[in-house]
């Protein structure tokens, strides 16, 4: 059993890289199946997700190289459509490779995604997606089980909501496909872009617009290609929380700030002063923070719902009383529980929290229950009085690349300890 002990009470200050974004990485990974070809990913994170969608891409065929964060793939060997329970089940975003194996092989028969309980991911909208794309689906004994049509027509979708995942399904079973695919109301999403990037690099036809359309002409062949994968917005946003709470100064590099500018102005409403180019932020904090007031997670360019757990600890001992609506999933309030027993005082009505903010939170033993709300106790933990003590934080390896090392590096009092 493994735990992350934090003595609190420290100022950070000093520089972090930010590592490649989980969430661009699993969805060009899976993308690579598509392409009979070899494709070479730079600036891939080491985590136990990107992990899972490899063990996938073995499994389907492809020959898999990764030395520290470049991911070579060669998919020209695939053959396998099915994908185990067992695989499935160790990530929440393996959905993904449903588009990418139909696309490529004409099939797939698979089980619906595990990972993090924070709360249902539904998959309705990815199927009927693919369903007006031509494929045909049947869902028995727990397995999905997709062929898709060989005549293909230009088609327009229109989604009901922007999701993420059921747009990176729809690019990438359309990719191949003969004719014109159009998206309308798709997920905006920075990951979508940096998906599209890599698809255009091996010769893909992939056009993302700025308003929610998505068009897609299909390709008969690609070609070998590289890709850099786009740096963790939601890395850095927990990073600057953390400086936020415990005071000190940070400098971010390697992370396209324009995909998150409009979260910026909140830290300057806690009373941080932040200043940003193009590949680089840097945030100081001298006070205690103010309260945030108002935040309501919404789908790109609102404020990311994986970005909600963080920010509740910024609140947490904020100056003030702050409000947060969790607008995308029902369940992603289980840290709450743990920061109460920090000394956080937090109520929670349906969607909403309601966060009084204190002056400290003190040292505890808490588990993580998900990725995100693991990430908001570290947070917390850094900022709390005295020694915590995280359990299960193999949650937060899904998607945070050595915590406790770049955090170690900007001066927390932080280690890893198995017993």
């Amino acid at each position: 059993m493994q735990s992350i002990i934090i003595e609190g009470g420290r100022q950070l200050n000093g520089e972090i890289d930010v590592q490649g974004s989980k969430n661009s990485a699993l969805p060009i990974l899976a993308a690579t199946v598509l392409l009979d070809s070899v494709s070479v990913i730079h600036n891939c994170p080491l985590l136990s997700d990107v992990d899972a969608a490899v063990a996938i891409l073995t499994h389907l065929g492809c020959k898999v190289e990764r030395k520290s964060h470049t991911v070579t793939v060669d998919s020209r060997g695939v053959s396998e459509y099915r994908i185990p329970d067992s695989l499935m089940r160790e990530m929440r975003s393996s959905i993904v490779f449903l588009g990418s194996v139909l696309g490529r092989t004409g099939k797939a028969v698979l089980t619906s995604p595990g990972g993090c309980e924070i709360g249902l991911r539904p998959i309705d909208l990815h199927l009927s997606s693919l369903r007006k794309l031509g494929a045909s689906i049947d869902e028995r004994g727990g397995e999905i089980i997709c062929s898709m049509a060989q005549k293909a027509e230009n088609t327009v979708i229109s989604l009901s909501f922007p999701s993420v995942g059921a747009t990176e399904n729809i690019i990438l079973a359309a990719a191949f496909r003969n004719g014109r695919t159009v998206i309308l109301n798709a997920a905006r999403e920075p990951e979508i872009t940096d998906l599209a990037r890599f698809l255009n690099s091996a010769g893909c036809r992939i056009e993302v617009g700025s308003e929610g359309t998505v068009i897609i002409d299909g390709i008969k062949k690609a070609h070998d290609c590289e890709h850099r994968v786009t740096g963790d917005r939601i890395v850095a946003l927990t990073y600057l929380c953390a400086v936020a709470c415990t005071g000190g100064a940070v400098r971010l590099n390697k992370v396209n700030t324009r995909d998150f500018l409009s979260v910026l102005p909140l830290y300057e409403t806690a009373g941080c002063r932040v200043k940003s180019d193009s590949h680089t932020v840097f945030l100081s904090m001298k006070r205690r923070p103010k309260a945030l007031r108002d935040i309501r997670t919404m789908p790109y360019p609102g404020f990311p719902t994986d970005a909600q757990a963080p920010f509740m600890s910024l609140a947490a001992i904020s100056e003030g009383t702050s409000v947060i609506v969790e607008n995308i999933f029902e369940s992603r309030f289980k840290h709450v529980s743990e920061l109460t027993r920090m000394g956080a005082k937090i109520k929670i009505e349906g969607r909403v929290a309601l966060i009084d903010g204190v002056r400290s939170l003190h040292g505890a033993c808490v588990t993580s229950s998900d990725l995100r709300g693991g990430a908001a106790l570290v947070v917390a933990a850094l900022a709390a009085e005295g020694r915590s003590e995280i359990n299960c934080p193999r949650h937060i390896d899904r998607g945070y690349e050595k915590i406790e090392d770049c955090l170690k590096m900007i001066g927390a009092d932080i280690y890893r300890e198995t017993r």
